[in-house]
């Protein structure tokens, strides 16, 4: 059933079947007309017959009057193509032939999901989004009146709305800011569903696509950005290293002792690894006062290497070379 300007199978604006209730009304009346048929017969009175004939009336006209709207459902009802009521939830009656329920709203919290293939971004950037809308529907007068079928309604704004936000936005600001991408189409949706009776209560956008051979280039710029900043740590790090030297050459400078107990304790440090080969430059060994330092490390491993309490050697002294006179040559006898 249907009337100019109104569809009563609309997505979201559905027909509803029958009513259990009014039809075990209407069983149970038509029971009693039939009870009171059999009593007028054998009464013979035709008052009976009369109740009988108003009671079948009435069942049959119970489930076409009496109607139930679930708690989240709110019935809009016409009268003569006026608006008479928007009923719900819970039963409510209507006038047979001169009232009918055009439309069974769900004011319930409902999804519509949409998208924008190929919209350019404001730096020319082709883009396939995907999001979803939260609605709910919070006049069911205004719903039913002011527009024919909201949720495509719904469903067009937001794609709009989506592909004006994406051209008016850069690439790099919808992939690293999408809480403010989904307050702005919050609030444009919601701006243009209020006059139909519909909330836009929140809004997710849920992929953001790029084509491969901008997302190859996007990895090959953020590599080089970071190879770029672990450079510049990287001569933070020296200058840091730098500073820090130069601070202990002016140590050093006001205290060669410093210097030379440093020194030792980078010999002493080499010698502990065995088989090890170590070049010292000649100006950074004159630095280090190398006789006074190697002769304390020499008398070091020599007390280490001889025995407690030794004897002092006694030098022996050299022999002398006694002088022969040389011989004299005898000359041959002619």
């Amino acid at each position: 059933m249907s009337m100019p300007g109104f569809t009563m199978n609309l997505p979201g604006q559905r027909a509803r079947g029958g009513n259990p209730t009014a039809v075990l009304i209407a069983f149970v009346l038509l029971g009693l007309a039939g009870v009171a048929v059999e009593e007028g017969a054998r009464q013979d009175t035709y008052v009976l017959f009369w109740l009988a004939g108003l009671l079948a009336l009435i069942g049959v006209l119970i489930p076409s009057s009496l109607k139930m709207a679930n708690h989240w459902e709110r019935a809009v009802v016409l009268r003569l193509g006026r608006l008479q009521s928007i009923s719900g939830p819970g039963l409510f009656m209507i006038v047979p032939v001169i009232d009918q329920v055009v439309y069974w709203l769900d004011q319930r919290i409902q999804t519509t999901e949409f998208n924008a293939e190929q919209a350019l971004s404001k730096d020319t950037v082709p883009v396939d989004v995907d999001a979803v809308v939260f609605w709910q529907i919070h006049d069911p007068e205004r719903a039913a009146l002011e527009i024919t079928d909201y949720r495509s309604a719904i469903a067009r704004v937001a794609q709009t709305s989506l592909r004006e936000m994406v051209g008016s936005s850069l690439l790099s600001t919808l992939l690293s800011d999408r809480k403010h991408g989904d307050e702005l189409l919050r609030e444009e949706i919601g701006r243009k569903t209020a006059d139909w009776g519909v909330t836009a209560i929140s809004v997710e956008i849920r992929d953001i696509g790029v084509p491969a051979a901008l997302q190859d280039a996007m990895s090959r710029e953020a590599q080089a950005q970071r190879e770029a900043a672990a450079r510049i740590h990287l001569g933070q790090a020296e200058l840091a290293v730098a500073q820090k030297f130069v601070e202990a050459a002016d140590i050093y400078a006001q205290s060669p002792t410093a210097l030379q107990l440093r020194a030792m304790n980078i010999i002493y440090e080499t010698t502990k690894e065995r088989g090890a080969t170590i070049l010292i430059p000649s100006a950074m060994v004159d630095s280090m006062n190398p006789g006074g330092v190697l002769g304390l490390a020499q008398a070091a491993l020599t007390a280490q290497a001889q025995p407690a309490r030794a004897e002092p050697m006694i030098a022996q002294p050299a022999p002398r070379a006694v002088a022969r006179p040389a011989r004299k040559r005898r000359r041959p006898t002619d």
